[in-house]
């Protein structure tokens, strides 16, 4: 299997997908998120995030551009770059750093990285549909693919 589609009627839905990643995911891996602004991705990245055992809030990096979680067995970093002007912005602040053995690595707007950014093992869009919300979870490696086996 290497595709998933789910409807999403609400923001809950949106969160219980990211909890329901979160019970299978396992670093090392890649997750790029895309979709029109204000379309779930976000909220998705909050649903992984708390899943994974974060308790505070899980905000939107798109000033900082990359927000670390430091959680049992996992260091989590949530990337936005949606404001990125240039992908060579990566390199100035180390980019190849944040993809270890032991991360997950969250990058929402990966086009902006092109180029800079190692390849995903999932692929996630989200786009409007009538009053929901359509995601599509794609594998695009071996580790991807057990994911989404698991979650299916």
């Amino acid at each position: 299997m290497t595709e998933l589609t789910f409807f999403l009627d609400n923001e809950d839905d949106t969160i219980a997908v990211g909890q329901k990643l979160a019970r299978h995911v396992q670093a090392p891996l890649t997750l790029y998120l895309t979709g029109d602004l204000g379309v779930g991705k976000t909220t998705l990245s909050r649903g992984l995030i708390q899943g994974l055992g974060h308790k505070g809030a899980v905000k939107s990096p798109t000033y900082t551009l990359v927000e670390p979680y430091e959680l049992e067995g996992v260091e989590v970093y949530h990337f936005d770059l949606y404001r990125l002007n240039d992908p060579e912005e990566l390199e100035f602040m180390g980019i190849r750093d944040y993809f270890t053995d032991k991360s997950l690595c969250i990058v929402e707007w990966p086009d902006k990285g092109e180029g800079l950014l190692p390849d995903a093992d999932i692929h996630i869009h989200l786009c409007y549909q009538n009053s929901g919300r359509e995601i599509r979870i794609k594998a695009l490696s071996e580790p991807g693919k057990k994911l989404l086996a698991a979650i299916k």
